[in-house]
């Protein structure tokens, strides 16, 4: 798939219900709890188990897009890796495109333990390890000073403490590691957000959250600086995809485990609300030829461990060459 439309004609049952969640005590949530993890990992497991893993397949289109980009930025990085660290990993869709002459062993760690095995070894180029783990407590599993590249392709977005976990990223790395990591921005399936809090507005007079909070670029800057990550590069892309309708785009994020699970989200959503939603959408968003886009926004952003060998700039006046000179 290109970043250009793809129509994707699926027909399929629709159930609206969403997934229940675990037992969480609204009023005892910390400062940096927004997801039901409990619920999230439910999700990606019963993805991977629908038609016994048939339909999480047909739906990697833009996970393997992205990480179709997110490799060609990894092989800019003129260096052979022992070993790669794909936190996040899924059924590894990053991994799957690395080569023996990028590495020679990958190591997925997931929470969804059916997500992170629903897919063979011999489905990879290299030699693969498996962990399953949540993302939250990486350094529960994985030792300080061990990694010499850790990458991460669409799974932050799901985390808590995403300051945190880019702390344990930071500290699992050798001294000049390298992180790389693709995250969904801000502007996430924005047509689908407004869609549905106008329906909602309509027809029940006010909103609930039905989309996760997302971050920006200017934030991934700031949290990689304060994670002590160094030499920084941060870039934003977007992948377009045309649907029949927007049912067809809420079917897909559900076999991709990408479900609501926002703590104190509603368990379901009315009928008459999802069919204004849908109408909403095609008016506002609709293509001529009756299909309805949905965009996801994309952060790419690569971060170093600092090390006395990495590069560094010279001190505030120590050029020999006047600018002036030069303009």
């Amino acid at each position: 798939m290109s970043s250009s439309a793809t129509l994707r004609q699926v027909l399929r049952a629709r159930p609206f219900a969403l997934l229940s969640s675990s037992p969480i005590n609204i009023g005892s949530v910390g400062p940096y709890q927004v997801f039901d993890r409990h619920a999230k990992r439910l999700q990606k497991d019963r993805s991977a188990l629908r038609e016994g893993g048939a339909r999480s397949r047909t739906v990697d289109y833009v996970r393997d897009e992205v990480a179709d980009r997110m490799i060609e930025r990894m092989v800019d990085i003129k260096r052979k890796f022992k070993s790669v660290l794909d936190v996040g990993s899924g059924s590894g869709h990053f991994s799957k495109l690395l080569e023996p002459e990028t590495t020679q062993k990958v190591v997925m760690l997931d929470s969804s333990k059916e997500l992170l095995h629903r897919d063979p070894d011999d489905a990879f180029e290299v030699e693969v390890e498996r962990i399953h783990a949540d993302e939250e407590s990486l350094l529960s599993v994985v030792e300080p000073n061990s990694q010499e590249a850790v990458v991460s392709c669409l799974s932050l977005h799901w985390v808590n403490d995403l300051p945190g976990v880019l702390v344990q990223i930071k500290e699992t790395l050798q001294p000049d590691g390298v992180f790389l990591g693709a995250l969904f921005g801000g502007d996430t399936l924005f047509e689908l957000r407004t869609a549905l809090q106008l329906a909602e507005m309509e027809r029940e007079g006010g909103i609930s959250p039905h989309i996760s909070p997302m971050t920006d670029s200017r934030d991934m800057s700031n949290l990689l600086g304060r994670a002590g990550f160094t030499l920084l590069t941060v870039d934003v892309d977007e992948v377009k995809v045309a649907y029949p309708s927007m049912w067809e785009l809420m079917d897909d994020l559900r076999d991709m485990g990408e479900s609501n699970a926002v703590i104190g989200r509603r368990n379901y959503i009315h009928r008459n609300t999802l069919a204004a939603a849908s109408a909403i959408y095609k008016e506002l968003h609709g293509h001529e030829d009756g299909s309805v886009p949905a965009t996801f926004q994309i952060i790419y952003v690569i971060g170093w461990k600092p090390s006395p060998k990495q590069p560094k700039p010279l001190e505030r006046g120590t050029g020999e060459t006047n600018l002036k000179e030069v303009l």
